[in-house]
């Protein structure tokens, strides 16, 4: 079991990193109701499996972040603090999707440098003012988190950028990301110090964030906790080239919802999950959820939207209105195409340029009739990637500008200034088109504004002189690479890096009639305004309450070290089967009955030699052997290989093939099940099975007397996946009159007779032995696979038949602490054996009293 200790995850962060100013006490909780204050100390103990009741009812949303939504400016004059909310910040504006009584609190960092001697002020004025909670990373810190890992290697990893050489990103340091561990720690402290944990859903956002769910679930086992990313999360083949794969992966599993803009973001996480933790999906009434050690981790995909009213009280200031009037002026005459985009190496700026070049080169009619605007916001990063993507942007412009230009004309215009919003505005609503080019971007609302913008105000009208009920145009060329591109199905979509498909795309978007633009720009104008921020906001919170809404019903309890922290979530009626409980009423007991699985049982399920070990043989014969046992080795494997395996367990029964030859000893003739005697449907089923053998490599099939067995363990985890489904589909497809059933298995697809499994094997002994007068009085099952819960759900049904004249004590048991019909379970196949070793030196042990009163007796001698 895990320490219950924090400070175990720390070990990973070294040097100077720790020694950092600490806030001298935990920040008072939010007063909520009056006269009540809980001022707890957090840093005490509190077992993760036993959350604290909080005296606060209320539930509060704390959302987490790298920055707080304020901006801070200190008087120079006073040299006290000033700070306002950024109203532009989205996680501001994620409140409009609830009621104005909801509470939220928000966790990360300032956008200034704050001294130690302050920070103890700032935070209490902040917790006071807006419910900030500010987490102050000393600078060597924030600059190792922020700009090293985060910017320096996350970023470009998650644009699908590799250091494939030194000069271009950079290589993995390990400093840096003990780093982003300590940044994450300190994080995660800041939310425990005002979280009350049975009421509170904590929202982290973004990928600066990764591991911090991880210290979280740690301290709370049943903590409510969403995440959202808003990059892209890249393809398995790129992300799992990070060294720390694994930490960040565990870090978003020990979440309760994960959020992603795009199927393929969630697709991409899904194949990483699959690939590196063999962990499998499906999806239930349209929600899609990862079994992760008896949690349902669910997955959420919708784009982020804007603030409809933001935007829209930006159109009605009088200085759009004139800046619209002033452009208009401007470009008489002209046609506006319009971007806007970051200065960054992934915005594909000169791409975009490059495709005006091209069209203006093959369609002269355009050549002092079409205007590129391009306003360049400041880059949020630094480096040489960055001035590079400047200079080239600068030198295309000049160019294009030079061969097309005129005294009176620019076709590029360069707009490389802070911009404010109502400018950006007025060129939204006066572009005909609006280009967003990115090779790669998370999200990106520019074409979310644009549309906005283009529907305009009654100000709007009048400063672009329409009528209030001229017909609303836009036309969007946007790439395929964004996160807003599904979104958009009346766009243009492009690939950025084909200069000629995107300079055509342009062409059709300022020639298009305008009906049809009419038709486009309608349909998005539709879904813009229905799916706003608020909506996103309230749609996530909603799904994360449903996913939480399980928490309680199941008994939680933590293991791993380090950042391998995970939590179990199981029955309550779920426990480990002690070996000291299992022998006294075995001890007790003189008519049992033993069923055992073979495979991830007795013999691991990675293991490649199969042969039992001399171990297995020897408890096996000693527990057959015994005249009060009836053991049985109940499997899906062949009779033959399993007969020769078990041979010198003479008294051990032996059910193969899921019980379609059922021998009682060494010395029985194997019997056939009676149900399933016709096979012919081998006939159809192997052809098919051939053909998806031949089409998946890594695959085979496996012959048995009464199955056949497609297994594609060897196979690429994704396609083999995908095939078996598939081959499930098909079989059940061409079986559907046959006496057969087709199963999915764990990297198998296995057609079986109908009425053949494990679960009858039990009951025809337990009612072998009703009816030989020696009603079972003990009943031990032990197995690991989907098959075995047929084991232990035909035992529970059959000794509470009125044909026993007592229930005996059962003992159903899984190996590995997953959800099961067993009642307990064993962590492997080890402890399996060594239980049975338990059971088989049992009946030698001498009653605990008789060996005391033994020792009294040769003292007293």
């Amino acid at each position: 079991m895990a320490s219950r200790s924090c400070a175990n995850f720390l070990h990973l962060a070294s040097g100077n990193l720790l020694d950092m100013p600490q806030t001298p006490r935990a920040l008072p909780r939010v007063m909520t109701v009056p006269g009540i204050i809980s001022d707890l100390d957090d840093n005490g103990s509190n077992d993760g499996d036993s959350d604290v009741s909080s005296s606060i009812g209320r539930e509060r949303k704390i959302i987490v972040a790298n920055m707080l939504p304020l901006h801070a400016r200190k008087d120079s004059e006073s040299g006290k603090w000033c700070f306002t909310l950024d109203e532009d910040s989205l996680l501001l504006q994620l409140k409009d999707g609830f009621s104005s009584e909801k509470e939220f609190i928000y966790v990360g960092s300032l956008k200034a440098d704050v001294d130690a001697s302050e920070q103890e002020v700032v935070a209490r004025q902040l917790l006071e003012d807006f419910n900030c909670v500010p987490t102050f990373l000393p600078q060597d810190l924030q600059r190792k988190f922020y700009q090293g890992f985060c910017k320096q290697q996350l970023w470009p990893l998650f644009h699908y950028m590799l250091p494939m050489c030194s000069n271009r990103g950079d290589r993995f340091d390990r400093s840096l990301w003990r780093a982003y561990v300590s940044a994450n720690k300190i994080f995660s402290d800041k939310v425990m110090e005002v979280i009350n944990p049975e009421d509170d859903c904590v929202w982290v956002q973004d990928y600066h964030l990764m591991v911090l769910p991880t210290f979280l679930r740690k301290r709370y086992n049943r903590v409510k906790l969403g995440f959202f990313l808003h990059s892209p999360f890249p393809s398995s083949e790129i992300y799992r080239t990070l060294p720390v794969r694994d930490e960040l992966l565990r870090g978003l599993l020990n979440c309760d919802l994960i959020g992603f803009h795009t199927f393929d973001y969630a697709r991409h996480f899904l194949s990483c999950c699959s690939r590196m933790l063999g962990l499998d999906y499906e999806s239930k009434r349209g929600h899609i959820g990862l079994d992760y050690f008896g949690r349902t981790v669910y997955i959420k995909i919708l784009p982020v939207g804007i603030h409809m009213g933001r935007l829209e009280s930006v159109l009605t200031l009088p200085s759009t209105s004139a800046k619209v009037k002033e452009i208009k002026d401007q470009f008489n005459g002209k046609k506006i195409i319009l971007g806007i985009d970051d200065m960054d190496i992934f915005k594909g700026i000169s791409l975009k340029l490059m495709a005006m070049e091209h069209l203006l080169q093959q369609h002269p009619k355009f050549q002092g009739k079409v205007v590129l605007v391009q306003i360049v916001n400041p880059a949020r990063g630094s480096g040489k990637d960055i001035q590079e993507a400047r200079n080239e942007t600068y030198s295309t412009a000049r160019r294009i500008n030079e061969a097309y230009g005129s005294p009176d004309y620019e076709p590029v215009v360069l707009i490389d200034r802070p911009v404010p919003r109502y400018e950006k505005s007025a060129y939204y609503a006066a572009a005909e088109c609006c280009i967003v080019n990115a090779v790669r971007d998370g999200m990106n609302l520019v074409p979310y504004k644009y549309v906005v913008c283009r529907q305009g105000t009654s100000q709007m009208d009048e400063a672009m002189g329409v009528k209030s009920d001229a017909p609303r145009t836009s036309m969007l060329v946007v790439s395929e690479f964004i996160g807003c591109s599904p979104s958009l199905s009346g766009a243009i979509r492009v690939n950025p890096w084909d200069i000629d498909a995107v300079a055509d795309a342009l062409s059709s978007a300022i020639t298009m009639n305008d009906s049809e633009k009419q038709l486009r720009h309608e349909k998005h104008y539709r879904y813009v305004s229905t799916h706003d921020v608020a909506y996103w906001a309230r749609s996530f919170m909603q799904d994360l309450e449903r996913a939480c809404q399980n928490h309680y019903r199941k008994r939680c309890w933590g293991i791993g070290w380090g950042l391998a922290f995970r939590v179990v979530s199981l029955s309550p009626s779920f426990r480990r089967l002690s070996v000291d409980h299992i022998v006294s009423a075995y001890k007790r007991t003189n008519r049992r009955a033993i069923f055992l699985d073979y495979d991830g049982t007795l013999v691991p399920q990675t293991s490649i030699i199969k042969t039992p070990s001399p171990e297995v043989i020897s408890v096996l014969r000693t527990l057959s052997s015994d005249p009060k046992n009836t053991v049985f080795i109940v499997s899906g494997r062949g009779r033959s290989s399993l007969s020769e395996w078990l041979d010198p367990c003479e008294a051990l029964g032996i059910a193969a093939e899921h019980g379609y030859f059922i021998r009682w000893d060494k010395s029985s003739e194997w019997e056939t099940i009676s149900v399933a005697a016709d096979l012919d449907w081998k006939e159809i089923v192997e052809p098919v099975m051939r053909s998806y053998t031949e089409a998946t490599d890594g695959s085979n099939i496996e012959v048995k007397e009464s199955a056949l067995v497609w297994h594609h363990q060897d196979a690429d985890p994704d396609f083999g996946s995908c095939q078996a489904k598939e081959l499930l589909d098909h079989l059940e497809n061409v079986l559907a009159n046959e006496p057969a059933v087709v199963k999915r298995g764990q990297d198998i697809v296995e057609v079986k007779p109908q009425g053949v499994s494990k679960g009858l094997v039990a009951e025809k002994v337990l009612l072998r032995k009703v009816e030989s007068g020696r009603p079972p009085d003990f009943v031990m099952c032990i197995g690991d696979d989907r098959s075995d819960e047929d084991m232990f759900e035909k035992i529970l049904s059959t000794v509470s038949s009125p044909s026993l004249p007592e229930s005996p004590e059962i003992f159903a048991c899984t190996v590995g602490r997953k959800p099961s019909k067993a009642k307990y379970y064993l962590d492997d196949t080890g402890d399996v054996v060594k239980l049975l070793q338990g059971l088989a030196t049992a009946p030698s042990l001498k009653p605990k009293h008789l060996t005391q009163i033994q020792v009294s007796f040769e003292s007293a001698i």
